[in-house]
């Protein structure tokens, strides 16, 4: 192996490390953290946003912002967890510029879903050998499960992006979305029945439709 290929090489550095680089002002490490994520930011943007050009500024943006803001990052969590949740914010941003709505904090934009909000009932059934997350790495099915993401609400959107789009744990995902965690578990669980129902509705078998027995629609019948 030549001195060329070696420098070519990935940086096997974990992120902490680079970013403890970077901070003492080395801007390969900078450079290095920048190329490892920038296709995660600009997934994430897109998805949220659905415009290439926004999604381009917002990726563009985010990492502006890291370098801006790096040496004040305290590293309670892990450096993906706050480069995302710098890029959502980014992206929400310019979401609301884009429809005209006064900007306000993200917590305020994915508040927790009401007390006894509920979870819907599949209405059609199919044979899963993969979880709809699992779909999304398919490339013969990416185009008709972007469809379905976009069905999705966007606060379950969001939420269903960062913790199975994007690999964040549960707890990374509260974090970059100010959320609890009992939250982000509740719309998650919701975002992957909604997805899965469109989805079914796509690969399943109409034959096997749910329908509710007689005995359903009396006890859901006021009294």
């Amino acid at each position: 192996m030549t001195a060329t290929d070696r420098d070519n090489r990935p940086d096997p550095a974990s992120d902490a490390d680079l970013v403890h680089r970077a901070k003492g002002g080395e801007l390969a490490a900078l450079e290095t953290l920048v190329t490892r994520y920038e296709t995660r930011v600009y997934s994430l943007a897109l998805r949220i946003l659905r415009h290439p050009h926004d999604a381009q500024d917002v990726t563009q943006q985010t990492f502006l912002s890291v370098m801006e803001h790096l040496t004040a990052f305290r590293e309670e969590a892990s450096f993906a967890t706050w480069l995302l949740r710098i890029a959502t914010h980014a992206a929400l941003k310019v979401l609301r510029k884009r429809r005209g709505l006064e900007t306000v904090s993200l917590e305020a934009a994915t508040e927790p879903p009401a007390d006894g909000e509920s979870i819907p009932h599949p209405e059609y059934i199919a044979d899963w050998r993969e979880t709809p997350e699992r779909l999304v790495e398919h490339q013969e099915t990416r185009q008709m499960v972007e469809l379905a993401l976009g069905e999705l609400d966007e606060k379950h959107r969001w939420v269903f992006l960062l913790r199975d789009v994007q690999g964040l744990s549960v707890k990374e995902t509260a974090a970059a979305l100010g959320l609890s965690e009992a939250n982000v578990k509740v719309r998650l669980l919701r975002a992957r029945l909604q997805l899965r129902e469109t989805l079914t509705r796509a690969f399943g078998d109409p034959a096997r439709r749910w329908a509710p027995h007689r005995h359903d629609a009396d006890a859901a019948a006021p009294v």
